[in-house]
């Protein structure tokens, strides 16, 4: 019997090296996560104080940054990182996302060499916990009209704003956040202990449950003049850190899709339905090479534009194309597992409902669906159709 990836020799397509940095994060999964995550998922919480050290220590904060104690990995290898921390919940790759590809990266892309000594080794580490400050209650998909402002005041900074499904904000030492200044759109350092910052964790959801949310207010949080990352004008400085994390939801959404498909085929093979194996019936082997057959091509995509990343050859454009594909087909790859689980499959002892549940986050944020639907139609007919 063919696992999905030996069906695909997909592992043919990697390096000895990339596949033993695989298996080590996927040990580390399988023994420090996965016997917790449908608990935590229930309890509507995650132990990041905890697991950031532990994630540190396995060189997965920033892994595909250069330097400040940053592991230097290749973009694949991150790629397939995030892939199995991601089979076991999106909200511990969530976690690993926020931190090292946009907080992190905001400061080794667009920080000044002090900024960068102060905070990457720490965070690399997981000694210290980072946000992204760019979402508002009524500005996702448009960030360019966030109402967010900061102002200058003598030799200061002055922050007045909110910031919204702000991922790991409540339990951060230090948040980026992105706010309109005089000067085009600029982010700013901000330690969570200044006076002026409030984070209140949000509750209710029903989706990256096992993940830390927050909402983000600034009431007169006075900065330094320093607290400005030097290299941050426009527009361009965030959405640069999103398309770092656009890339790790590539592979990351897959891995929810691959859990999902190997929990289901497991569970066709052994349930019995009318004196014979579920798995032995023609519609369940349709479903299962039907959801195969999605999983490997974006697999294949996946490690093609890791490739191309790798020889910074990759455009943002195949960045969206990616990430609509895989979270797209892996939403429907776990509720169509759901299907053959049937009334098991709605329960937390099996992780296709919790998937799918946290799917619909992932194909909402860094982009909705839609806007990457636009973002490839402008690049396949040179016309804009967001306005």
């Amino acid at each position: 019997m063919l696992s999905v990836d030996e069906l695909f020799a997909t592992d043919s397509l990697l390096s000895a090296d990339e596949r033993e940095i695989r298996d080590t994060v996927r040990d580390f999964a399988a023994q420090k996560l996965r016997p917790h995550i449908a608990d935590w998922f229930e309890a509507g919480t995650f132990p990041a104080r905890e697991m950031a050290p532990e994630l540190g220590k396995l060189g997965l904060l920033g892994m595909h940054l250069d330097g400040y104690g940053c592991a230097g990995m290749s973009a694949t290898t991150y790629g397939l990182a995030c892939q199995e921390l991601e089979a076991v919940d999106s909200g511990v790759r969530s976690m690993v996302s926020v931190q090292g590809s946009l907080a992190m990266t905001a400061i080794h892309k667009f920080g000044s060499e002090e900024q960068k000594q102060q905070w990457l080794p720490g965070m690399a580490e997981g000694r210290i916990i980072g946000c992204f400050g760019l979402t508002e209650p009524d500005f996702g998909s448009n960030p360019g009209g966030m109402r967010t402002r900061a102002v200058r005041d003598g030799a200061d900074w002055v922050l007045n704003g909110s910031k919204m499904w702000i991922t790991n904000g409540s339990v951060a030492d230090v948040a980026i956040v992105w706010a309109q200044t005089e000067d085009k759109i600029r982010g700013f350092i901000v330690p969570t202990e200044t006076p002026g910052f409030i984070a209140r964790e949000m509750h209710r959801k029903l989706s990256l449950r096992a993940s830390v949310t927050a909402e983000l207010d600034f009431d007169d949080v006075r900065l330094p003049a320093d607290a400005v990352l030097p290299e941050s004008r426009g527009l361009a400085a965030p959405l640069a850190c999103l398309s770092e994390a656009r890339f790790g939801i590539i592979f990351g959404a897959l891995g929810a899709a691959r859990d999902c498909l190997a929990a289901t085929i497991d569970y066709a093979r052994t349930r019995e339905v009318f004196d014979k194996p579920l798995a032995a019936y023609q519609l369940t082997q349709a479903k299962l090479a039907d959801m195969a057959l999605e999983y490997g091509k974006g697999q294949l995509l996946a490690l093609h534009l890791g490739r191309l990343k790798d020889r910074h050859e990759l455009l943002s454009d195949q960045v969206s194309a990616g990430k609509l594909n895989s979270t797209r087909e892996a939403i429907k790859i776990a509720r169509e597992c759901r299907t053959i689980l049937g009334a098991n499959g709605i329960t937390l002892d099996y992780p296709v409902l919790r998937h799918a549940n946290n799917l619909e986050s992932v194909l909402t944020y860094e982009g909705t669906a839609e806007v990457h639907q636009l973002v490839l139609g402008k690049a396949l007919t040179d016309a804009n159709a967001f306005r």
